[in-house]
């Protein structure tokens, strides 16, 4: 049986040269405000992140940018700018992608028969559930796919 773990491996080696993107914390200070500090980075593939050690659950993904001076019409949209420039105050490049509020995923419980984050073992299969509302798919087949896509992406 291949574990979670040897799947999460194999990728990760795979994707030997291909870009990462930025890992980010929220941070709050009186001198500096708030903002998005770079944490580390990581290949994103849907509704995973990996490092060269550790699996994340994907949450927000924002891009960094200045908000300028624009009217917005919606709340959320004046909040998603003040996000972006959060994220260039804390040291991003203008344009890099940035992830934030990931969680760890332990990939042990996974493979010894539970389940964490979008990843569980259902009937031995080491799985994962791709959409909120979706169901799960064999992880083998959706890391295969994703890496593809990434790859795809990097080429073009």
């Amino acid at each position: 049986m291949t574990t979670a773990s040897a799947l999460l491996t194999r990728t990760v080696q795979s994707l030997d040269g291909i870009a990462k993107e930025g890992l980010g914390e929220q941070r709050v200070s009186r001198w500096r405000g708030r903002r998005i500090v770079r944490v580390g980075e990581a290949w994103h593939l849907g509704v995973l992140l990996l490092t060269d050690t550790h699996a994340l659950a994907t949450a927000e993904v924002l891009r960094a940018a200045d908000p300028g001076r624009r009217g917005y019409t919606a709340e959320s949209a004046r909040a998603r700018a003040e996000r972006r420039a959060e994220a260039l105050r804390g040291g991003f490049d203008e344009g890099d992608v940035v992830h934030v509020g990931w969680s760890v995923i332990d990939v042990d419980a996974v493979d010894a028969g539970g389940s964490s984050g979008p990843l569980a073992l259902v009937d031995g299969v080491p799985s994962v559930r791709w959409s909120a509302a979706g169901g799960y798919m064999p992880l083998e087949a959706y890391l295969r796919e994703r890496v593809s896509l990434l790859r795809d992406s990097a080429e073009g």
